[in-house]
């Protein structure tokens, strides 16, 4: 397996700056995923990994070796695309023998691996079809056997699964997993879709117009959004992100969204004084805005708008002096759209962001 290093890589198509300043080291047998909106340049990453792309300047490194002047043969790679990329005339079994062969195993070992293989992600009753015989999650199973079987350093995949419809998709998203655990193979994977991203990464790499945004588990990510961008790209429903203005009565800290004030512990005021900042925006998930059909301390008068149902829960659109807040709440809990309702904001999951630069202050509240 294999450690991979990118130090201040550069990547220009034209005038376009897709790779700015990349600095990332991939762990050896991590499950690293490159996440961010099309045309971030985590797939132009990827490929620049695999040697399918040159980069302008910056270094590629696997096992401290640099390889960013190598052809992609040289460096042991191997590359799964999203559209399966498989000899139609060939049969399953002979597709994931291709490398092997090519390579000039004998006979017996080529064998051997590609019937451990193939029952390594359970495909052995297809050795015998051909890929227009097959369904869409069969024919991915086959392309990621035939990049396992030669057990390259790294596992690079681009969107493997992205053309597979959900349930396949969840069915993948297991399979890959279990195949990186009982493989420990260096792997990296890119995708758009947070839940693939979630569901599979030791880590987070989180992109948006060429340039790193954050890394970490998808825990840190979720919990601890290092701006606005992660912030709003990670979750789903996404985050509530609104203008918000901290304001002190009586002794009394409050948070204003709109016209309503809504009561937050005595210290952020000095927080956000240390900090600096001169305006901020409140960032709080739907599961972090709590709701009440009594009035209780600290919480204040809202209005449901729109009920959307998701079987174990449902998020509600909230009218809340002119703006609007989701939450998120039991199936059930609101009845009908226009129901007189109290909400309260978490301060333990409340975010606190500048303004202008869209960062996160870092404040965290209990």
């Amino acid at each position: 397996m294999a450690e991979i290093q990118l130090r201040d890589v550069q990547k220009h198509f034209g005038p376009v700056h897709v790779i700015r300043d990349m600095n990332l080291t991939v762990a050896d047998r991590e499950f690293v995923v490159l996440l961010g909106p099309s045309g971030c340049g985590k797939t132009t990453t990827l490929r620049a990994i695999a040697g399918l792309e040159s980069i302008d300047s910056g270094d590629i490194l696997i096992d401290g070796k640099p390889v960013q002047n190598l052809h992609a043969s040289d460096r042991d790679i191997a590359f799964v695309f999203q559209l399966y990329a498989l000899y139609p005339h060939l049969t399953v079994y002979e597709n994931i023998a291709f490398p092997l062969r090519a390579t000039g195993q004998s006979k017996a070992e080529v064998d051997k691996a590609v019937r451990t293989v193939a029952g390594a992600i359970g495909i052995i009753h297809l050795l015998k079809l051909r890929p227009s015989a097959l369904s869409g999650g069969d024919m991915q199973r086959v392309a990621i056997g035939r990049a396992l079987v030669r057990r390259p350093k790294a596992l690079l995949m681009d969107e493997p699964i992205g053309s597979l419809d959900a349930k396949l998709r969840e069915g993948m998203r297991v399979e890959l997993k279990r195949l990186h655990l009982e493989n420990g193979s260096t792997s990296i994977y890119v995708t758009h879709d947070q839940v693939e991203a979630m569901s599979l990464a030791d880590r987070i790499v989180i992109m948006h117009d060429g340039i790193l945004q954050q890394v970490g588990t998808p825990s840190e990510v979720y919990l601890r959004p290092a701006n606005l961008f992660v912030a709003q790209f990670i979750g789903s429903p996404v985050m509530n992100v609104t203008e918000a203005k901290v304001t002190e009565n009586a002794g009394e800290t409050g948070l204003q969204i709109a016209s309503e004030n809504f009561a937050m512990p005595r210290e952020l005021l000095g927080m956000l004084q240390q900090q600096g900042a001169e305006s901020i925006s409140l960032g709080v998930r739907p599961e972090g805005v709590l709701l009440s059909h009594d009035q209780q301390p600290g919480y204040r008068p809202v209005e449901a708008h729109l009920i959307q149902p998701f079987g174990p829960f449902d998020i509600v659109d909230l009218n809340v002096g002119g703006q609007t807040l989701r939450a998120r709440t039991h199936t059930g809990f609101v009845r009908q759209p226009g129901e007189k309702l109290w909400a309260r904001i978490d301060p333990a999951q409340a975010h606190f962001f500048d303004q202008k630069s869209g960062t996160s202050l870092g404040i965290r509240l209990t």
